[in-house]
Parts: structure tokens; sequence; C-alpha cells
């Protein structure tokens, strides 16, 4: 299949390498940019295990810190996988959501053995935390980068669907469907995504969406990148 990938470089990237091996094309065209942020070093005085709900999050960690003593806790594979890449010792996937990484570090951790640090982007503080306090931890965040939307969509984007080069796009966040969405609009292509899947992490991203039709939504069983891999070679929706 020939596919449109709306993820931040950084992850669509290697996405499109792993679509090739199994003999899809990829167009990337990233909704958000990622942009770390500048600080001092982190101090982790007291923190029994860090909590990343995105490899971005990940990345941003290491750009303020050089710890990888500390146990990591990951939303899902690609994010485990990025803190393996970065050297990180001990690394837990919780293979979901944020729900499902939650529920993983409060049943694996003890509170009184000390902090969690949740190493967030401006659109992901708080919930997570206010999760665990609400579980009898504490919590410790810090905003570590900023994922900004595109103003527009690539030129090469653009093209493909204008010319019907396309027959799905992949949406990883509610997030990133909306503005895929507020850009197509904006370019006055929007009969453009009429023949072509959706295909969406999560029932939440698919609703993201809005009035912008497709031929077919198809939602992963699951929040992580294996489902949506299913969903291409025709897995359970």
């Amino acid at each position: 299949m020939r596919l449109l990938i709306t993820r931040p470089i950084e992850a669509a990237e290697p996405l499109a390498a792993a679509l090739a091996k199994l003999g899809h094309s990829a167009i990337l065209a990233p909704m958000l940019e990622v942009r770390l942020r500048d600080g001092e070093t982190l101090s982790l005085t007291d923190v029994q295990a860090i909590l990343a709900t995105s490899a971005n999050g990940v990345r941003a960690f290491l750009h303020r810190s050089d710890r990888r003593d500390l146990p990591l806790y990951a939303v899902g594979p690609q994010t485990a996988e990025a803190a393996r890449e970065a050297g990180f010792r001990s690394v837990v996937s919780a293979e979901g959501d944020g729900a499902a990484l939650a529920e993983k570090a409060a049943s694996d951790l003890d509170p009184a053995k000390g902090a969690l640090f949740h190493a967030a982007g401006a659109e992901t503080a708080g919930r997570l935390s206010e999760t665990l306090k609400a579980r009898g931890f504490t919590m410790e965040s810090e905003i570590l980068y900023d994922a900004v939307p595109v103003d527009a969509l690539p030129a090469s984007a653009e093209a493909a669907l204008r010319e019907n080069k396309l027959d799905g796009v992949l949406f990883f966040s509610p997030r990133t469907a909306k503005i895929f969405s507020q850009r197509v609009s904006a370019a006055k292509i929007i009969e453009t995504c009429a023949p072509l899947t959706a295909f969406c992490i999560s029932a939440a991203t698919a609703t993201a969406l809005g009035d912008l039709e497709f031929a077919r939504v198809a939602v992963a069983g699951n929040p992580n990148q294996s489902a949506i891999f299913a969903l291409l070679s025709g897995g359970t929706q």
C-alpha cells in the first residue's frame, strides 16, 4: 500500500523503514514538530523510576540528563525500544496507552520507595501524574518538550493527495488526526480523502478526524504500532 504517515519526523522515519520491509511505501507528512526544551540538568534525587508516555519523552529526557541507571516505564514497545537504544538498563513496556502505563507502574512499584518522574511534553503533562498521585505516589514532572503543529501540509503530501497516489493515512494520536483534518480543510482538498482508508490507533483518534470522510476508518485493536500493522495486513479491527 501507499501510505501517508502523520507522525513527527523522529518517529515517522523508522516507521517508514518498517513499512518498507512489509512491502508498503510511505510519504512523510508530520503534523507536529517536536522541540526539546533547554534547561538545567534534571534533579532526580529520591526518584525510583522514570515514566515515558512517548519516544519524544525519552529523547527529551536524554537532552537533560545522563542518568540511565533508573528503571524506565514506557507506554508501549516503540517508546521502550527508544529507551533501550538510549542505554537504559531496565525498561518495562506497558504495551498500551497512558492508562495502561499508570496501572503497570502502580502494580510494580511501591510508593514508599521514592517518587516517579514523568518525562512530559506540554500536551501530556498532568494526566498521568494525577492518576498516580491518587494511587499514593509522589510524582515529579517537568515539561521537557513541545509538539508544535505544522502550518500546512507538506508539499509532497498535498501533491500525493491531489494526484490520488495514496491508499491510506496512518494516525497515531487524536491530536495529529485533528491537525490533519484542519490542514486538509485549509488546503481545500477534503474530497481527496474520500477513496482512502484512515488507519487509527484508537477510537478517540478516529473521532478526532471530525467530519473528514474516508472510504473506511479502521481502528486498531490495541493502541500500539503492532496493532496498526495488523490492520494493514488485514488483521482484526
